[in-house]
Order: structure tokens, then C-alpha cells, then sequence
């Protein structure tokens, strides 16, 4: 998937500021990791990001640190003993946009669960269906779990 443009960031990081007062807590990211299936204790949040709280330009280092994958080496974070996300973290993370529980992600289905994190705007109504072609390797319209894992997998981690 594609980074997120500065739009949706600022959205993401305007929604998730509940009480309105310019920074999101630890206790606001820990729900957004939560509901994006990323499993991370506070205190080691708290070690990760260096602050109780972040504003705007912060949210946006923190953000960076995702797209890096620097969060998700981190043994700690993940609890696991290799240093390779596992085929149970990719399965529960392709269980959170196979909505139906038929297997295959559709663009319907990514949108939903894109709209339940806040990051879909009515815009961007090809972006879904552009996100799954670059990785729909057999041209089927759907990201199937292999797809799935290649697109969240950069292809020198993968073991296939």
C-alpha cells in the first residue's frame, strides 16, 4: 500500500485527537495501533515515541517510523523471537480487511475497513481498486492472502 498523503494524515491525526487540544495521547496512537492490529504495550509506545503526547510535526516523525518498518522490527513491540513479521501477525492483519471471511480482500472490503480507521474519503473512489491492482498478481480484482503478504512483506523479507 502506498503512503498516506499529508490530507489523510492530518485527518487521521484530527480524528484521533478526541479532546481537541492539538496533540494525541498515548492512549489515543495505543488505539489506533489496537485497531489496526498492531499489538504494543504503553510503556514501550512511550520508549518508542519519547513523549506522553504528540503534536502534529511529532505525529508525523511517528508515522515515518511505521512506514520504515521501524516499529515492526522492534522484537519487543511484536513479542516475538525471530525478527520476521509472522505468518500469524499477516494472517490476523488479512482477517481485518477480509470482511466476509471468503479469502480474498475486494475494493469494497478495503474501503470499509479503511473508513473504520479514518482513512477513507469519498475522493479517492479509484484509489481502493488502484491499491489492490498493483499487487493483484493474477488479475482477479481481489488480493488474495499471498497478495496480501507481498504487499505488506518487502520482497527481500519474504521466505516463499
Amino acid at each position: 500500500m502506498s503512503p498516506l498523503n499529508t490530507t489523510h494524515l492530518h485527518r487521521i491525526f484530527n480524528n484521533l485527537d478526541k479532546n481537541g487540544d492539538g496533540l494525541v495521547s498515548l492512549d489515543e496512537l495505543m488505539w489506533l495501533l489496537e485497531k489496526i492490529n498492531v499489538p504494543a504495550k504503553r510503556d514501550e509506545l512511550e520508549l518508542l515515541v519519547g513523549e506522553k503526547s504528540l503534536d502534529y510535526i511529532d505525529f508525523l516523525f511517528f508515522y515515518q517510523t511505521l512506514i520504515k518498518g521501524n516499529m515492526f522490527q522492534e522484537k519487543s513491540l511484536l513479542e516475538h523471537e525471530d525478527d520476521d513479521v509472522s505468518e500469524m501477525d499477516l494472517r490476523k492483519a488479512f482477517r481485518v480487511f477480509d470482511l466476509n471471511g471468503d479469502g480474498f480482500i475486494s475494493c469494497e472490503e478495503l474501503q470499509i475497513a479503511l473508513s473504520r480507521l479514518g482513512l477513507w474519503d469519498e475522493r479517492c473512489g479509484q484509489d481502493c481498486k488502484r491499491m489492490i491492482d498493483v499487487y493483484d498478481t493474477n488479475s482477479d480484482g481481489f488480493l488474495d492472502f499471498e497478495e496480501f503478504k507481498d504487499m505488506m512483506l518487502p520482497k527481500d523479507d519474504q521466505s516463499s
